[in-house]
């Protein structure tokens, strides 16, 4: 019965320790991806942080702190119980004995600590060396169609292997060193086994103690030493367990300097769009020796429309994205309705604006929830799904799809035609109501018979809310009410089509140009 009870507590005991490792698990899981959404865009931008990176930290992390929980911790508890009563009992009976088996302990220590260390540096580069490799498989797989067309399987192969061969080859030179450290710590016992014997029988030669006590005192030593043997085979755990929830606490304890999450800042209760930007100057935290926007001031009042044009990198999407908060600028001010932006709640700001990007992404789920995205703040109806895709001129193709509304688009909408993408990207932010419109290039991935009726879609869309356009094409902005030309990050010219035309500048050239080349 007593054996039975026994096995039933450690049953007991197996079971509450594994699931506190799961939850566990599932925890730091959960925290650390809610810490890395956390993060402003200048994070992501490092190449430290790569996609391939992230999700294999995520995938793995969290999996190597569970290596020294759970079971494993509850047979650490069990250990050190074990030692404690077996060190009591062994100096009941023979005290002399114990305290030369005591004397040991530092040396099967130092073993275990030589052999712990060895794993933790070969911990440490296994996981850098996983990092690397999972950014690379990552991108491959994700621009696969691109790698395919570009015949350079072969090359993103090698560059997979050669990630991971540094390490390899370190640890087969350090593989002799590994070695010796573990027979040190595998034969240190047996040497101290040795050294117990010959003081037991000299203790019995001089009768300072019976025969059966150095068994005794022998065999609970023996099996309190069989589950610290335990233990320390899962030392290699141990190491890269340490090391991951370094990695996690140093991901948890960084607060980004533009915080989603901050529920401080100014609230207004009506937000009427007047723009400014004065005297902006910034560049990209990852390239900081170039200089993108250099005292750019340009403002535009409620209900107007801002058309920005200039060459490519003159810093046209920059200014909204500065707009946004994805960045802050290093000198200057963003004003939103007369307040720095930077003191007005940063969701709230957000929630003001609908942005459609050079670049749409969409997400793998299907069309209608993909334009619900656009405002998360409501239920939003199908009826109102489909008018916001009637004004993107995207209703009439999405019914002839065999699931309309409910159709998966795949992976970043590839199973969608550029201009598809852009015209619901469209509706997604159509179906937000926004007091501000944000446009990069909306119509530059549609042809011209689709572009004229999206556009004037756009144009209704103006009326009444403040709209920043940015374009390359520029039939599309003659009808803007302010258009500002941007050069080397700075305002060279502003007015109406009709004045910038009149005065033969820069806007004038570009209209030339495109003239000439169509």
């Amino acid at each position: 019965m007593n054996f039975q009870h026994q096995y039933s507590m450690l049953k007991t005991v197996g079971f509450m320790f594994g699931k506190s490792g799961e939850l566990l698990t599932m925890r730091l899981r959960r925290q650390t991806f809610n810490a890395m959404i956390r993060q402003e865009i200048a994070w992501f931008d490092d190449n430290n942080n790569a996609v391939g990176v992230l999700t294999t930290k995520l995938a793995t992390d969290a999996s190597l702190v569970k290596g020294v929980t759970g079971s494993r911790l509850g047979l650490a508890t069990n250990t050190i119980c074990a030692l404690g009563i077996a060190v009591i009992v062994a100096f009941i009976h023979s005290w002399q004995l114990t305290l030369l088996i005591l004397a040991c302990v530092p040396f099967l220590t130092g073993a275990n600590f030589i052999q712990m260390r060895a794993m933790s540096g070969h911990a440490s580069k296994d996981q850098s060396a996983l990092e690397m490799s999972g950014k690379i498989s990552t991108e491959t797989v994700e621009n696969f169609r691109t790698v395919v067309a570009l015949t350079r399987e072969d090359v993103f192969f090698h560059k997979f292997i050669d990630s991971l061969s540094k390490p390899y080859q370190s640890s087969l030179c350090k593989a002799p060193i590994y070695g010796i450290t573990f027979a040190l710590a595998q034969a240190i016992p047996y040497l101290v086994n040795a050294a117990i014997f010959r003081f037991g029988a000299w203790l019995i030669a001089r009768c300072y103690t019976e025969y059966e006590n150095v068994f005794l005192v022998f065999s609970v030593i023996v099996f309190a030493a069989m589950n610290i043997g335990q233990s320390s085979s899962f030392a290699p755990d141990f190491a890269k367990a340490k090391a991951a929830a370094g990695r996690i606490l140093l991901l948890l304890e960084k607060k980004p300097n533009i915080d989603i999450y901050d529920e401080s800042g100014h609230r207004p209760t009506n937000f009427s769009g007047n723009i400014e930007f004065r005297d902006v100057h910034f560049c990209y935290p990852t390239r900081q020796n170039v200089k993108v926007l250099q005292g750019l001031n340009v403002s535009v009042c409620q209900g107007q429309t801002l058309a920005l044009v200039g060459s490519s990198g003159c810093g046209k999407s920059t200014t909204i994205q500065l707009l946004e908060r994805f960045y802050d600028p290093a000198a200057g001010q963003v004003f939103v309705d007369g307040n720095d932006s930077r003191s007005m709640n940063l969701a709230w700001l957000r929630t003001q604006m609908g942005l459609v990007s050079q670049e749409p992404i969409l997400f793998d789920c299907t069309i209608a929830e993909n334009i619900q995205y656009g405002d998360n703040s409501r239920d939003v109806s199908q009826e109102e799904i489909e008018e916001a895709a009637k004004k993107a001129n995207i209703h009439h193709f999405i019914l002839g799809l065999p699931e309309k509304y409910n159709t998966r688009v795949g992976d970043k909408g590839a199973q969608l035609s550029g201009g598809q993408k852009q015209r619901i990207a469209i509706a997604r932010a159509l179906v937000r109501n926004p007091k501000l419109l944000l446009l990069d290039e909306a119509t530059s991935a549609l042809d011209t018979e689709s572009e004229k009726i999206v556009q004037k879609a756009l144009d209704d869309a103006r009326h009444g809310r403040t709209c920043i356009v940015i374009a390359h094409r520029l039939s599309t902005i003659y009808n803007a009410d302010i258009i500002v030309v941007v050069q080397n990050g700075k305002v060279t010219e502003q007015g109406t089509h009709a004045q910038l035309i009149a005065k033969q500048g820069a806007y004038y050239a570009l209209v030339n140009a495109q003239v000439s080349a169509q």
